[in-house]
């Protein structure tokens, strides 16, 4: 790969530190290198390869003599700032949600449609950090076996909503064991020892009933997968973790596929590990998924009630294959 000038806007945050992060893990060959965040972050450093980076505030003119800029700042910045970028001859991997149902825009997980990416023009967007996780893993199935419905449950950590709401399990935690009432701010509810079944935090309900993360996971999965003909149906629920998604996931195929099939298709999958040894009480787990680029699976077995359906139990840390590095990954690609 040849060197690229990169720049990471949202840079200061809990994903844009992982994308700095993971170009400097995964040797991403640049040639120069600018971290944006708002006024807010104005006169801070960032450390990337042991240097200090001085922070950048973003605006329309940041992105002239950029190659690739990853976006982790939020819908309403992408949309202000992603086509001043793009006009510039700039190519964004965007994570927020801006344009992820768009018709012209890839929405791109690489192990799963590689392809889409050279049909940018000028954006390509991250998809949900819980799609992602669960397409990598749909993928081989739906190539074998062809999927026609998904249920999936989620289990998703608190790291997703930011470093406020990782403070604020941090502290609730605290106040409940010495037996005090946590206050919060950024949940609805108090999420240490609790699950709330509502993301995101605010505004999150639609018409139908559903919340929009779990219509993202809906929609975006029919999208990656080219198949809008598969039917999904997701509940999406907060639960006190700091970080890594985990899934119940069901699903149902034309061709019937076993447990042992679906096993060693996903044991040559790109991206994911297999972990389904009951014997030795292994599979997925978020702490030991925690810093993994992989995303795990286990707990393949038949569905009891359906003769041709599968269950299964998926992990994967939200901050990195959730969201930082398909990103730097798309990045790779490009």
């Amino acid at each position: 790969m040849n060197p690229r000038a990169v720049a990471v806007a949202g840079a200061t945050g809990v994903v844009g530190r992982q994308m700095l992060k993971t170009l400097e893990d995964r040797n991403f060959p640049i040639k120069s290198l600018k971290v944006l965040a708002s006024e807010r972050s104005k006169g801070k450093t960032l450390t990337f390869k042991g240097e200090e980076v001085p922070v950048e505030v973003l605006s329309e003119d940041s992105f002239k003599g950029v190659d690739i800029a990853l976006f982790s700042a939020g819908g309403g910045t992408s949309k202000k700032y992603a086509p001043c970028a793009a006009k510039d001859g700039c190519v964004v991997v965007d994570n927020s949600s801006a344009w992820r149902m768009d018709p012209e825009v890839p929405l791109v997980v690489p192990e799963v449609n590689p392809g889409d990416i050279q049909k940018h023009k000028g954006i390509i967007e991250n998809p949900n950090c819980s799609t992602i996780q669960m397409v990598v893993v749909l993928k081989p199935l739906h190539d074998a076996a062809q999927i026609t419905r998904v249920v999936v449950s989620t289990y998703q950590a608190v790291s997703g909503a930011g470093s406020a709401a990782l403070n604020e399990l941090a502290e609730q935690s605290a106040a409940v064991l010495n037996g005090e009432a946590g206050g919060h701010s950024v949940f609805p509810h108090t999420i240490a020892f609790n699950c709330i079944p509502q993301i995101p935090q605010k505004d999150a309900f639609t018409e139908n009933g559903y919340t929009s993360e779990e219509m993202k996971m809906v929609n975006e999965t029919k999208k990656i997968l080219g198949d809008a003909n598969i039917r999904v149906t997701a509940t999406t629920v907060r639960v006190p973790v700091f970080n890594c998604h985990s899934e119940s996931v069901n699903v149902e195929t034309v061709k019937k596929l076993t447990a042992d099939q679906a096993r060693a298709l996903l044991r040559q999958a790109p991206g994911v590990i297999v972990e389904d040894d009951l014997d030795n009480q292994l599979y997925p787990l978020a702490v030991r998924a925690t810093g993994k680029w992989d995303t795990f699976v286990g707990r393949i077995r038949d569905d009891i009630s359906h003769p041709s359906a599968l269950d299964m139990w998926i992990v994967s840390d939200n901050l990195l294959k959730g969201a930082a590095l398909n990103a730097v990954q798309i990045a790779e690609y490009l």
